[in-house]
């Protein structure tokens, strides 16, 4: 892996804990990508997801698209998101980024943060937005914003757009497999590791494509029900980080350890939580088809030559949940209004036909799906920088 353009990591001269900046690559002055906080986050998880945005970014490049796609970077900070002291360590780190977010680097929700707290917090450390150095890119700065902001506010079933779009991704990349495959949406079996804003939508996404969900696993362990799962009770009964009041449970739901997901007797198995959740001994316990990456690295790289060796097939973080950060800027640019229909329907097509595109050239390279998506980016790269430029 080349060396990323930027690295550094903050130390908060109060608690100690460190925050971390990966610029992987510029385009036209500017990278992409959003913001995470965990415990545990180090420098290295950080450096791989702005890897992975840089990819994410080249494969949605449209040269007949508005939407110009940007370099690759990544935020991070090692603290529990539920940690009292948590929010006002979220100040301080964009206050003390704020030259680049300012510049360079366009930013947003992630693993344990929520748009609504990130904007909150880029008020108070003094920003714009957390996406302002995208904006000298415009062709039309105000109207850009505004369509942004009325697609932010749009509700479908009481839901912000925002947190729906990017599970509407996630289910097409899975139906887009389904369909390649011959495999008919009824009674097809799924089970998810995250009931957040990207599991809880692809949970529901992919029930009303006809799907059975059988498995969601949350910070308190696993809900089963090999009959189906109520969905949207559950999504009813989640709090703000995605964990399920049990009380909303069905006679026939089950309550099973935290890592019984990766086990459940299901074709569809969705990652949506955190990295790294599946290694070189765990995987040994899938029994599903696909393994379909709602979150970013879930899958460790040992680990995938070993499912693929049992047929198993990852399809890869890089394509899966790109389409909320591709929906950011389709909309900010201008290829989609400020409508959830619209939204659905361009997300679909484009999600579809990526998914299409990395596993022809998957199977024309005998590769697998990452390889393929990695190789249609890199042939993209030169493209992208000899039409706009880059630093690297």
């Amino acid at each position: 892996m080349a060396t990323p353009l930027l690295s550094l990591t903050w130390t908060d001269h109060l608690t100690g804990r460190q925050g971390f900046l990966v610029v992987d690559r510029l385009v036209r002055g500017v990278a992409s990508g959003g913001l995470r906080m965990r415990a545990g986050c180090t420098l290295d998880e950080v450096t791989g997801l702005a890897r992975g945005m840089t990819v994410k970014e080249a494969l949605h490049y449209d040269p007949a698209s508005r939407y110009v796609p940007l370099g690759g970077a990544k935020g991070g900070i090692d603290c529990d998101p539920r940690d009292p002291g948590a929010y006002p360590l979220l100040v301080r780190y964009l206050r003390a980024m704020r030259p680049y977010i300012e510049s360079c680097w366009t930013t947003g929700e992630d693993l344990g943060l929520t748009q609504d707290l990130v904007d909150r917090a880029a008020a108070e450390a003094g920003l714009v937005s957390s996406i302002q150095a995208v904006y000298p890119l415009l062709d039309d700065e105000a109207e850009a914003r505004r369509r942004l902001r009325d697609a932010f506010a749009v509700e479908v079933d009481g839901i912000g757009l925002d947190e729906l779009v990017g599970g509407c991704g996630v289910a097409e990349a899975a139906l887009a497999a389904l369909d390649r495959a011959g495999v008919p949406y009824t009674g097809t079996r799924v089970a998810l590791q995250g009931l957040g804003t990207m599991g809880g939508a692809t949970a529901r996404f992919l029930t009303r494509a006809g799907l059975r969900v059988v498995a969601v696993a949350d910070l308190k362990g696993t809900i089963a029900n090999g009959a189906g799962l109520d969905v949207e009770s559950l999504l009813a009964a989640r709090d703000a980080h995605g964990t399920v009041d049990r009380s909303a449970l069905r006679p026939g739901d089950r309550e099973l350890p935290g890592d019984a997901w990766l086990s459940a007797d299901a074709d569809v198995l969705v990652p949506a939580a955190v990295s790294y959740a599946i290694d070189t001994a765990n995987q040994e316990r899938i029994t599903a088809r696909w393994v379909v990456e709602a979150a970013n690295m879930p899958v460790r790289p040992e680990a995938e030559p070993l499912l693929a060796a049992r047929g198993v097939t990852v399809l890869p973080d890089v394509v899966v949940n790109s389409g909320t950060n591709a929906w950011w800027w389709w909309t900010l640019f201008g290829d989609i209004g400020a409508d959830a229909e619209e939204a659905f329907a361009y997300t679909r097509r484009s999600m579809r036909a990526l998914v299409e595109q990395v596993l022809d050239r998957a199977q024309a390279d005998g590769s697998a799906a990452r390889a393929a998506a990695h190789a249609i980016a890199a042939d993209r790269l030169p493209v992208i920088a000899e039409r706009f430029g880059w630093f690297r």
